[in-house]
């Protein structure tokens, strides 16, 4: 079964199960109006599934919304980077240094409603508050790199000092004037099994997960709470290395990744990792195997544990670990996409 190009529906209840079961193959081909709540999903949303007989199938988000369903703000079905976004972020990027307000957007034909409804649905935040986060990214990064704090102030392109040392400490925690450390960034990256968070600094890749994956908030808060850093929307040339790697895995051109990877755990977690990612491209080992690699056969539950844990799905293949008897055992991104992972690879090895 291709992953990039799944079967054709032809019924309601094709679709149905499509969402029943996760399946991230069709992310993108149809969309999920549910009439009892009036709005619409992707596959592998979250949420608890509807009735059937609430349930009204689009082929497009375009065509959930013209029927009025509004976009589910777990799943964010309204896929990919708009052109708005896309020029909106590009603009934040090359014009760090300028204040973006809504009237500087609307003289550049840009209304601000607009631009701010769709950072929200994409970002859970509007787009003057992420060019502020941004420009207060240049500065801590202007600042850990022996910079005054007037300098990491025009950098962020603020007229205040008063208004810079407070809007820093809110994102950062502390005053400028105590700054320790550069942020993390995050972004979004699209994929055919659904969108992915990537975490990274300039140096290493810190966090790679499915958007849906379960307990994805506690993941997000060990790690700022571990690195004690903030973390901020951008993008690191780190960032472009894990997004073209992803790319051609997906494509089955790529079956080992070398982005520099941060990782942060207990010395079992790091032995249970280190063994995971000696497990080959195509193949599986079984918890009590996986056990066996780091030499503590009784250890099966922490392995399982460690396993579920290790931030950096795909590259730290946690996917390939499966029950003794042969069954998928558990994962956190959904055991729909497991499989799919697992055919994906068995059919490139």
């Amino acid at each position: 079964m291709d992953l990039l190009t799944p079967p054709e529906l032809t019924t309601d209840a094709q679709r149905y199960d499509i969402f029943a079961d996760k399946d991230m193959r069709y992310d993108g081909h149809v969309f999920l109006g549910v009439q009892s709540t009036g709005i619409f999903c992707r596959p592998g949303c979250p949420a608890k599934m509807p009735k059937f007989e609430n349930c009204r199938f689009h082929s497009t988000a375009e065509s959930a919304l013209q029927a009025g369903f509004r976009a589910c703000k777990r799943c964010h079905p309204a896929g990919g980077d708009t052109a708005l976004i896309k020029t909106l972020i590009s603009l934040v990027e090359t014009e760090g240094e300028t204040k973006l307000t809504n009237a500087v957007l609307s003289a550049k034909g840009i209304d601000p409603s607009t631009a701010r409804r769709q950072f929200l649905a994409r970002f859970g935040m509007s787009f003057i508050d992420y060019a502020r986060t941004r420009r207060l990214a240049l500065a801590a990064k202007t600042l850990t790199a022996g910079g005054s704090v007037l300098e990491a102030q025009l950098d962020a392109g603020f007229d205040s000092p008063s208004g810079f040392r407070s809007a820093y400490a809110k994102i950062f925690g502390a005053p400028p004037s105590k700054a320790i450390a550069s942020p993390l960034f995050i972004t979004w990256i699209e994929t055919p099994m659904g969108r992915m968070i990537a975490i990274t600094d300039e140096a290493a890749l810190y966090l790679l997960e499915f958007t849906n994956r379960k307990n994805m908030r506690r993941q997000f808060g060990r790690l700022r709470k571990v690195q004690n850093r903030a973390i901020v929307p951008g993008r690191t040339p780190i960032t472009d290395q894990i997004e073209t790697e992803l790319r051609a895995y997906f494509l089955g051109t790529l079956s080992n990744f070398e982005t520099p990877l941060a990782t942060s755990g207990t010395e079992f977690q790091r032995r249970t990792w280190a063994a995971l990612q000696s497990i080959p491209h195509g193949e599986t080992r079984s918890y009590a195997q996986l056990a066996e690699m780091i030499g503590n056969p009784a250890a099966v539950r922490a392995v399982a544990s460690a396993n579920a844990n290790n931030g950096l799905a795909l590259i730290i293949p946690c996917h390939r670990v499966i029950a003794k008897d042969g069954g998928l055992g558990g994962y956190a991104g959904g055991l729909a996409r497991k499989q799919q992972l697992l055919d994906l690879e068995s059919k490139e090895a």
